[in-house]
């Protein structure tokens, strides 16, 4: 029985480390980086910036322009493969908003976020920001507004829900119905 209680220790040990061992590394963000839904370089958009990794599918993770729509693609049942990582753009060492950086990865679940703050992401949409240190989240906050909270505390109407966009007018075709108008009144007359 001893024996036996030992062999299942050591094999949740061994499953334990192995688990571990397989989660990949962030992967550096380069030239040919592009975001998973838009298919733009990552490079040309300002904020904070994701990567997800796959099982099945090592050193080749799918990007995000916007850390909210990573969030999103975790929430998603649609997903073909399972999850193995998930990391963001640490916004605490990031040069600029401008340029988020290419190797300041943190953990998905061991960053803290800043939600509400107003602040746009590389795809125009309202941005959850993430940071490695609460203080840093909080300086941010200070300067943008929002609110800091954890991953699991993100709702999901901030990241699923569709985003509001203003409503340019389109002068071009109101001036084209304008001039339809006014040649129908001509014929009518």
């Amino acid at each position: 029985m001893k024996h036996s209680l030992a062999f299942i220790c050591l094999f949740a040990l061994a499953a334990c480390q192995e688990e571990t061992a397989e989660k990949p590394q962030a992967v550096t963000m380069t030239a040919t980086a592009l975001g998973h839904f838009c298919q733009m370089n990552m490079l040309e958009h300002p904020g904070p910036k994701a990567q997800v990794h796959l099982d099945g599918l090592p050193g080749a993770p799918l990007f995000f322009s916007q850390v909210r729509d990573a969030i999103a693609y975790l929430r998603m049942p649609e997903q073909s493969h399972a999850i193995t990582a998930i990391y963001v753009s640490d916004m605490g060492r990031a040069p600029s908003w401008q340029s988020p950086g290419r190797d300041n990865w943190i953990a998905a679940e061991g960053a803290v976020y800043v939600l509400g703050s107003g602040r746009e992401g590389g795809m125009g949409a309202p941005e959850v920001v993430p940071f490695a240190h609460t203080q840093s989240a909080e300086a941010f906050v200070d300067l943008n507004g929002g609110r800091v909270v954890a991953l699991d505390d993100i709702p999901d109407a901030a990241v699923l829900a569709p985003v509001q966009q203003p409503q340019v007018a389109d002068t071009e075709d109101d001036d084209f119905a304008t001039r339809l108008r006014a040649l129908s009144k001509e014929r009518m007359n």
